[in-house]
């Protein structure tokens, strides 16, 4: 049984804090990676939640070879988001407050996923042409990241 599954076994649905990390994975034309995602159909970052006995990091190495089909070489930290307008509900009724932290990485290597269980598509896009229909919870990550603010960002 995993983490959440264990965790959820005990509380219900009940509202318990949540670790999510992912990363903004640019190519060398500085084009982002976006997935979409099989559970909204929208597009998004790679990422996901922290499982027990992994590192922050492993987390969102982990998560975007799983998504996309990319290993990461070296990531570094970008923003770590949370707070109220982090809360969610979520399909299956239950209740999180994620605390988001995401990386940045540049070194890659692998072939991209184009459909699994999780990904509908995976492509890199110039950040003057991301797609509309983004991912709510991303949208101020990318913000962000377009923003020029310095790293880390704390919200």
């Amino acid at each position: 049984m995993d983490y959440i599954s264990y965790l959820r076994s005990m509380v219900g649905h009940e509202r318990v804090i949540m670790v999510v990390a992912g990363a903004l994975v640019l190519n060398n034309r500085n084009e982002l990676l976006l997935q979409l995602r099989s559970d909204n159909n929208t597009w998004g970052l790679p990422g996901g939640y922290m499982e027990m006995g992994e590192s922050i990091t492993d987390t969102a190495k982990r998560e975007v070879r799983e998504e996309t089909g990319l290993e990461l070489g070296e990531v570094e930290l970008f923003s770590i988001h949370s707070g109220p307008g982090n809360d969610k509900t979520l399909e299956s009724g239950d209740k999180v407050a994620l605390v988001q932290i995401w990386f940045t990485c540049r070194e890659f290597q692998g072939d991209l996923i184009k459909r699994n269980e999780e990904t509908f598509d995976t492509r890199f896009y110039p950040l003057d042409q991301l797609p509309e229909n983004m991912f709510a919870s991303h949208e101020q990550v990318i913000k962000d990241f377009l923003s020029g603010k310095s790293a880390p960002i704390i919200r």
